[in-house]
């Protein structure tokens, strides 16, 4: 991904990507954050990450913590051979990075489908308002959080 700096000299400068995926630069003052913030196309976007994050997020401690209960609780359990000494704790210790990489993946198609646009709608919504806020010159009468 490309990524250009602009700067007016304050040093308030950031990236945004555009819809072609390469950043764009723009002035971080003339966004009016707190206008961002109360979005409809932001609340969406937290709210969807939410219910995504927060649930998985669950499992992912409930699995892991539960190895560990097992592990520590029934030792009889999770020495059983399931194949010429491979038992049952590796089996379900190796679960953990197949947990892991499905969760990561799942979540990476979630964002590209999803949270991505939703986030690029929220960045261009705020950046315009910003700009209707701060006049054509662009200026600091908005300032950055």
């Amino acid at each position: 991904m490309a990524r250009e700096e602009a700067s007016r000299g304050d040093g308030q400068t950031a990236q945004r990507p555009s819809a072609s995926g390469h950043a764009e630069p723009f002035d971080r003052t003339s966004v009016d954050w707190e206008a961002a913030e109360n979005s409809p196309e932001f609340k969406e976007l937290i709210r969807k990450k939410k219910t995504f994050v927060l649930p998985a997020t669950i499992f992912f401690f409930a699995w892991y913590f539960g190895y560990i209960i097992l592990s520590g609780y029934a030792p009889e359990f999770m020495a059983e051979s399931i194949y010429e000494g491979f038992t049952l704790g590796y089996a379900i210790a190796l679960t953990q990075f197949i947990m892991v990489w499905v969760l990561s993946v799942w979540y990476v198609r979630k964002a590209d489908r999803d949270f991505d646009p939703l986030a690029r709608r929220a960045a261009e919504k705020a950046i315009e308002s910003g700009r209707r806020a701060t006049g054509p010159g662009g200026g600091s009468e908005v300032t950055a959080r």
